[in-house]
């Protein structure tokens, strides 16, 4: 029997990393609801007392970046002083100016979305799927985003009032053959109240946020790591530093995948950095669902300016029913992966952003994340 172990984590909403990512698509989301072909990327960086938003924004309409800075601190907690950031009295600064036309020209004319749209920049995305959990997501980083969203839900129903915003998860899974078998390591660290003992918040989290989520995972030789330093009472934009795009690997696949580099967050469809990676994701979950593999990696690179993939490459790790190199063509064959194709196939010009920056924008249940549909396992049966 071959074992092997294999981590990955996730973050809270209230993660300074996390708050920046839906700072910036709420943004997005604002725009695209007046302006659907707007053209939007947008950074955000949060510190202790300061929200900065600063990119490129090309539309005809007017979105309060203020006031939408200031709803996304309140909506995920940070509601009074003490809890080191406040949404009521942090600064809001922007520099925000338009698309610089040396890219646009490269994509298309505005209002409107052709076959002639070109690829907004240069990149490499990925796309992964595998059969270890029902969404079809690798098992280490679908259970530390159930927890972390775990860690969430107990914090603003009540359940542990002393909870506050930020937090992080972590997972060891212990694979034999390639399959996992259970739960080796947890780490959860849990900002708090710090008048709370570090008892009870082990002995809360355990009850309430562990057993929940990893039953019949964990066993008597788990080993917990809750607050591993103690306490954590400082934490939020107070205790480090945030800025969109710095959490990719929790925003994908955890690490058992490749990453071609480019984040999500901020940017509008006609940037392939997230438009492509969505349709690989769809391509290789797709493939997983027909049956013909129990794992799949799908690569696509584009060129700015240019319509159409540079290249496409699968990878089934030896558990493919069909040839890759035949897997391939079939994809050629059927799915428009064009920047416009992408947009028009999967409905990229929603408002649907904003909920896609926490928790993964893969592995998720919601009719709004058409890249998850299993819609095409036809094309590979």
């Amino acid at each position: 029997m071959a074992k092997h172990f294999f981590t990955s984590e996730s973050v809270t909403c209230g993660h300074p990393d996390k708050l920046a990512d839906q700072i910036s698509d709420s943004i997005l989301d604002a725009i695209l609801t007046q302006d659907p072909y707007g053209r939007v990327a947008c950074e955000t960086l949060v510190t202790t007392g300061l929200v900065f938003v600063a990119g490129e924004i090309t539309t005809d309409c007017y979105v309060d970046i203020q006031e939408k800075a200031r709803q996304v601190v309140k909506d995920v907690g940070y509601t009074r002083a003490k809890f080191g950031f406040d949404y009521e009295t942090c600064s809001v600064l922007t520099s925000i100016h338009e698309q610089s036309p040396d890219i646009a020209i490269g994509v298309n004319k505005k209002h409107e979305i052709d076959k002639k749209l070109g690829a907004g920049d240069q990149g490499i995305m990925i796309g992964y799927a595998c059969d270890e959990t029902k969404e079809l997501m690798p098992l280490p980083i679908s259970l530390a985003h159930k927890l972390a969203q775990r860690l969430e839900e107990v914090r603003k129903d009540g359940t542990l009032e002393y909870l506050r915003p930020d937090g992080k998860t972590q997972v060891t899974i212990e694979y034999h053959d390639g399959k996992p078998v259970r739960v080796d390591q947890l780490v959860v660290s849990a900002q708090h109240d710090p008048k709370i003992e570090h008892a009870q918040i082990e002995a809360d989290i355990k009850k309430h946020v562990v057993e929940p989520i990893c039953d019949g995972l964990v066993d008597e030789n788990t080993k917990y790591y809750i607050n591993p330093t103690g306490i954590f009472a400082i934490g939020g934009p107070m205790g480090d530093t945030g800025l969109t795009g710095r959490k990719i690997i929790v925003d994908t696949y955890g690490g058992s995948a490749a990453h071609g580099g480019g984040c999500f967050s901020g940017k509008d469809a006609t940037k392939v950095d997230r438009s492509a990676a969505y349709m690989a994701r769809y391509i290789a979950k797709n493939i997983i669902a027909s049956g013909i593999a129990k794992k799949c990696e799908l690569q696509l690179s584009y060129a700015i300016g240019v319509s159409h993939p540079l290249s496409l490459e699968v990878k089934t790790f030896g558990t493919g029913e069909k040839d890759e190199r035949e897997i391939e063509k079939l994809i050629w064959d059927n799915f428009d992966l064009t920047p416009a194709g992408i947009i028009t196939g999967l409905n990229l010009l929603r408002p649907i952003y904003q909920k896609t920056a926490c928790y993964g924008h893969f592995g998720r249940e919601d009719d709004d994340f058409t890249w998850e549909q299993t819609n095409k396992i036809n094309i590979f049966e």
